[in-house]
């Protein structure tokens, strides 16, 4: 996938069918016959060989759990290692901010604030380092608030007592235009006041508050009405990092040749238009890095029987 037919995507743009395929790919496409005995044989191997697992889960909750107990602790037990919170914060001296809020502070103010460019470089590179939607899935917390909850969500609609309903996924970008334009009409940051993000950053730092009820909401919403609903449909912040993850060496990279389309990894993940190159016939070519507004979470890793997604570092191999 190109960086701009990733873009097109990610503003809410439906996924294209290939125009130009490679003769390699159009080869390993006429190849693939698999019936249904197939796909149990192949899923029955991989849990017979541990080869489907949660390493890439585990590894993210870890180092989500570590990132926001730091702030904890550090303003706990005054270590003033990393101070702050997610929207601002101070890592041993070095300045961050989040690029998402400090896009709406210099809205709300009318002008560039030149002191926020200091934090806001830093973030930049990492984030354009690590790539796509990462943010969301490594730090956020309230990320892994939805995670828990869309288990209850599956569970429910697998019992038949609730249904989900989806939006259009371009909608996420209408929100992030009518939150600029608030920004800008009211002179106040409209989104930090309902982002779950900081709400749940502050509340773990410096106490619970009233703001935590908003939380609640969101999560009940998603659990009985629309599943990862902020994430997918309202949330700025994944579309302001998916943007400078765009540019990003690490990726999470397709092989065609040794995908059998169980369809497991869609079922998994939480923005699967980003894993339309693994339906039947929609590869170009051998290898096709997943776009930017994957969240980088490793759940389609981790559940991919025959390791056809793996994270990549561009010109390297694979990640391990």
């Amino acid at each position: 996938m190109s960086q701009l037919e990733g873009l097109r995507v990610m503003f809410g743009a439906a996924p294209r069918k290939p125009v130009v395929v490679t003769p390699e790919a159009k080869q390993v496409h006429s190849l693939k016959r698999m019936t249904k005995a197939d796909f149990e044989a192949l899923k029955q191997h991989a849990r017979d060989h541990n080869l489907v697992t949660h390493k890439w889960r585990n590894r993210r909750w870890a180092v989500l759990l570590l990132v926001n107990l730091l702030f904890t602790f550090s303003f706990w037990l005054d270590i003033q290692m990393l101070e702050g919170a997610l929207t601002a914060s101070r890592l041993v001296g070095f300045h961050l901010i989040d690029l998402n809020s400090a896009l709406q502070v210099m809205l709300a103010h009318k002008h560039i604030i030149v002191n926020l460019f200091i934090g806001t470089a830093t973030v930049f590179v990492i984030w354009a380092l690590l790539g796509g939607r990462s943010f969301c899935s490594w730090v956020c917390p309230y990320h892994l608030l939805a995670e828990w909850f869309e288990w209850l969500h599956l569970v429910l609609v697998a019992r038949k007592r609730v249904s989900d309903h989806e939006f259009h996924r371009g909608v996420r970008a209408v929100f992030w235009v009518v939150f600029a334009l608030l920004a800008m009409s009211t002179g106040y940051t409209v989104f930090e006041t309902l982002s779950p993000t900081g709400i749940l950053s502050r509340a773990l730092i410096y106490g619970p508050s009233l703001a935590l009820g908003w939380v609640l909401l969101l999560l009940v919403f998603e659990v009985v009405y629309s599943r990862r609903a902020w994430c997918r449909y309202v949330c700025p912040i994944g579309l302001t990092y998916g943007m400078v993850g765009s540019i990003s060496p690490l990726r999470i990279e397709y092989r065609l040749e040794k995908c059998f389309h169980e369809g497991d990894c869609r079922k998994v993940c939480l923005v699967p238009h980003v894993l339309d190159v693994v339906i039947k016939g929609r590869a170009a070519a051998l290898h096709t890095p997943i776009g930017p507004d994957c969240t980088r979470c490793g759940l389609c890793v981790d559940v991919c029987p025959s390791g056809a997604l793996v994270f990549t570092v561009k010109g390297l191999d694979r990640l391990l």
